[in-house]
């Protein structure tokens, strides 16, 4: 398992700030504007099934809504989401959300022998609305840009006729989608934010470091995820991911 960096309380203010803008952004977006892009991509999915492997997309992150849904159901499929954005001094690491389990193949734990989704029906939003995507992200100039698609020509099919209707419905159930995501990421951040200042919790490098060697060495970490506006007490070891 590869974790992100772990960063400080004022290093988390800066993302606060960023995905703030990003969300008031979004929200002026034209979704007419994003259904023109939709409809001249044109993606049709083939069922592949390589956009359910841990190789083409490194984890499945769950909004809150999935969670409610899937815990129902499968609770043993739920795990933190990797990448911890925040550790304290206790050595208990933060994270915002869940994500889906993958098998030893590395690939979704609803993928099937057949290689089909066995809750299609029912699958997480992100599923649904992937290889869109409408969110910011820099390029080699470190200047944002507004990305839309995901692995561009890996997958599927593209130049695909569609209506300017199925195009439309696209555009707002991506649009709902990033919305969603960000003031997940949003709220997460402020009860963050409020959990260090009213516990007087810290960033300690020492203890992140002691923790994540232990980690290695197959020692559980103690994680709270954050899910439907509190944070969940969690332990993980590194065979979950």
């Amino acid at each position: 398992m590869s974790l992100g960096e772990i960063i400080s309380i004022e290093v988390i203010r800066k993302r606060l700030a960023a995905l703030e803008e990003e969300r008031a952004q979004l929200a002026a977006y034209p979704v007419a504007e994003y259904a023109t892009i939709v409809r001249e991509t044109g993606f049709f999915c083939t069922c592949c099934g390589r956009c359910c492997t841990k190789e083409a997309n490194d984890h499945v992150f769950l909004l809150d809504e999935d969670v409610r849904r899937i815990r129902q159901d499968y609770p043993e499929v739920l795990v933190p989401a990797p990448y911890f954005e925040a550790c304290d001094q206790n050595g208990r690491f933060f994270v915002s959300g869940y994500a889906l389990k993958t098998t030893d193949g590395n690939v979704c734990t609803f993928l099937n022998e057949s290689g089909r989704c066995r809750i299609y029906a029912d699958r997480p939003l992100i599923c649904r609305v992937y290889p869109y995507m409408l969110h910011q992200e820099p390029d080699k100039s470190r200047k944002m840009h507004w990305c839309h698609l995901s692995g561009l020509n890996t997958h599927g099919e593209y130049n695909v006729a569609m209506t300017d209707e199925d195009a439309l419905a696209v555009a707002e159930e991506t649009i709902r989608y990033e919305k969603e995501y960000l003031d997940q990421q949003i709220a997460f951040i402020h009860t963050l934010i409020s959990l260090f200042e009213e516990e007087g919790l810290r960033y300690v490098r020492r203890t992140y470091d002691l923790a994540m060697r232990g980690f290695s060495q197959g020692e559980p970490l103690p994680v709270l995820v954050f899910c439907d506006g509190r944070f969940e007490e969690a332990v993980v070891s590194r065979d979950m991911y």
